[in-house]
């Protein structure tokens, strides 16, 4: 009697995702060995400029000149951070000096950008500190200030594009800022109003930034145009109603005193952030020796240029005490009215309802309508509708760079394969990194779309001077130890003893020690500054632009990036650390394998930062031989 035996086989997908977890597992094992490999593996800038951007398939297109670079700078910084600013911080903290708030701030903006200018001369890549501090710290620290490079970029947008819908609503006459938006019963709050123009806004400039790099930087050049004459307006306003009267009462021009003008300083540097994206732009600008330093250089000082006449014409028309009364009288009655409301309402439902939560956002939305109501207490109403119509266009000209900027990062972390690589692709027809631009405008859509994003603006604020600090050091590292082949004890000694003096001179500052802990730590940070130029040689890099007076520029942008961080809240780090663990893991779950695995292939040879046996071969690459003779081609 014959038998039958019945075999059942395991579908092919069954087994390939068991093979893939398996897979998964086995690398996940690896993790310490791989983290040993990568962790400070660094790619030399002449691998960088070619066979890293190689991995793009296509080359971005070289179509932009210093002045499509300079617009996109100013664009990207002048958006709406000095209409948010100046009347708070003229009112509460710096008085009539505001303007010298603005130009501290413009400083330490110009240091931070000076930073930037040798790093993309030296290395014209669109990766901007990403690829800078790879090249000279490795790969976890280059995709440590990329990720937070990154969150900064997309969360800031989506609440810009939020504040553009206000504005936009203020341009047409309507005095609550949430006309144009949907609420949505059964969302929780601050997620229940949806934004439907400013997702509208994020998919038009997405689209246009997919079809053509240069198109785009015309569109900004235009907007930065006409926005710049916005500025002219308020500026020769204000000069020409105004009266130097209102600069020195009641009660002088200082009357919270240096405090007050440093603390201010601090407040209005955050309307400086964007020249950084200015910087992405490296391969797709002709003669970039020339044309970066030019345009990142120039359109910091253009802003600050305008920024300090815009704090100045403010309070030539408005004494800085009376600079936001009707809105501070409008805002308490306000909140006497709707905290009982919903005090009586919370109670009801039987929870508790904290008063100052309404006092916050009427603040919020006062200090905001600054310049409108300026005009409006001089008696030029229609001014303040133009106030909201200029507002806007820089919104979208700010909107525009940003959108630019952040899908370059995202193009250059792919090429690196610290994400999927499909989001490093440029379209070999428009030349640019479609696939990033396209991901991104999605995200930045979908947040704004949904979220109130007040709470995470702080957060934003630290992760960006955080990568100007890294900057920073890194440039300083670069200059004394890697290309001069000095030892790097001395280097890292000096980064970390500035450090330390910055710090404890910034929390001198906020605990008011003034009596000893700022002469101190003041004098100590002189000291070892010039200790360390006397002590340790440095040779400027012949093959492009380099800082002057090094290591003083950038020691001092390390200083004020570290004071500044001290001026935040407690909560914001609180939430910072949070956001840095989460990037942490993802790198050990995911990015460390995925450029192992990648270099495995390639049969990459990379280097670790060790500047000892890897100084010869980048002095060679960078100081050596010029640019045509590496086989870099510059379109």
């Amino acid at each position: 009697m014959a038998t039958t035996t019945s075999t059942t086989q395991t579908p092919p997908n069954n087994t390939n995702t068991n093979l893939c977890f398996s897979n998964y597992l086995h690398s996940l094992s690896q993790t310490p060995h791989r983290l040993r490999k990568r962790m400070l593996a660094t790619w030399t800038p002449d691998q960088e400029l070619n066979q890293v951007r190689q991995r793009s398939g296509a080359d971005m297109k070289r179509k932009l000149k210093w002045y499509d670079l300079m617009a996109l700078g100013v664009g990207g910084m002048l958006g709406v951070g000095v209409f948010v600013t100046t009347g708070s911080v003229a009112h509460k903290t710096a008085g009539p000096s505001v303007f010298i708030s603005y130009i501290i701030a413009g400083i330490s903006a110009l240091l931070s950008s000076l930073c930037y200018t040798e790093f993309s001369v030296q290395i014209p890549v669109a990766g901007g500190a990403f690829s800078y501090l790879r090249v000279t710290f490795g790969e976890f620290v280059g995709y440590f200030a990329g990720a937070n490079i990154l969150m900064e970029y997309v969360l800031s947008n989506a609440a810009v594009a939020r504040s553009f819908t206000e504005y936009l609503s203020s341009a047409f006459g309507q005095d609550d800022p949430k006309t144009w938006r949907v609420e949505v019963d059964g969302l929780i709050q601050g997620y229940n109003m949806l934004d439907f123009p400013a997702v509208a806004l994020i998919l038009l400039l997405t689209f246009c930034l997919c079809h053509s790099t240069k198109e785009s930087s015309t569109l900004n050049l235009i907007m930065t145009v006409f926005h710049v004459v916005f500025f002219g307006f308020i500026i020769i306003a204000g000069f020409c109603i105004g009266s130097t009267n209102n600069l020195v009462k009641p009660k002088g021009l200082t009357p919270f005193g240096v405090r007050g003008v440093l603390d201010g300083a601090a407040i209005v540097y955050f309307s400086y952030i964007g020249y950084d994206s200015a910087s992405t732009m490296a391969e797709e600008i002709q003669n970039p020796s020339q044309g970066l330093p030019v345009g990142i250089i120039g359109s910091v000082v253009i802003t600050s240029l305008l920024y300090c006449l815009m704090a100045l014409s403010l309070c030539f028309m408005v004494p800085y005490n009376k600079v936001s009364t009707q809105v501070c009288e409008f805002e308490r009655f306000l909140a006497r009215q709707f905290d009982k409301l919903c005090y009586e309402t919370v109670n009801q439902l039987g929870g508790t309802y904290d008063t100052s939560l309404i006092f916050g956002i009427l603040a919020q939305i006062a200090e905001k309508v600054s310049f409108s109501m300026a005009f409006k207490q001089i008696g030029w109403d229609w001014a303040s509708n133009v106030v909201g119509a200029g507002a806007s266009l820089g919104i979208v000209a700010s909107l525009l760079v940003a959108m630019l900027g952040q899908a370059r990062y995202l193009c250059v972390i792919g090429r690196a394969r610290l994400v999927p690589s499909w989001l490093a692709k440029v379209h070999p027809a428009t030349g640019t990194p479609l696939n990033a631009t396209l991901f991104l405008g999605l995200c930045t859509a979908s947040i704004a779309l949904f979220t109130d994003l007040e709470i995470v603006i702080e957060m934003i604020s630290i992760g960006t001077l955080l990568v100007f600090y890294l900057v920073a050091n890194a440039l300083i590292y670069r200059r004394y130890v890697i290309i001069t082949n000095n030892p790097p004890f001395q280097t890292l000694l000096f980064l970390f003893l500035l450090s330390s003096s910055a710090i404890g001179f910034s929390m001198s500052w906020k605990l008011n020690q003034q009596r000893w802990g700022l002469p101190l730590f003041g004098m100590s940070t002189v000291t070892i500054i010039a200790f360390f130029k006397y002590m340790v040689p440095c040779v400027c890099n012949p093959t492009g632009w380099s800082m002057p007076f090094m290591p003083w520029p950038a020691a001092l942008s390390i200083f004020l990036n570290v004071f500044l961080m001290t001026t935040l809240k407690k909560f914001s780090f609180e939430r910072f650390a949070i956001w840095a663990c989460f990037i942490t893991l993802f790198y050990l779950l995911y990015g460390v394998h995925s450029t192992y695995k990648a270099e495995e292939r390639e049969g990459t040879g990379i280097d670790e930062v060790n500047p000892r046996t890897a100084v010869q071969q980048i002095k060679l690459e960078i100081q050596g031989i010029p640019i045509k003779q590496r086989g870099i081609q510059i379109r």
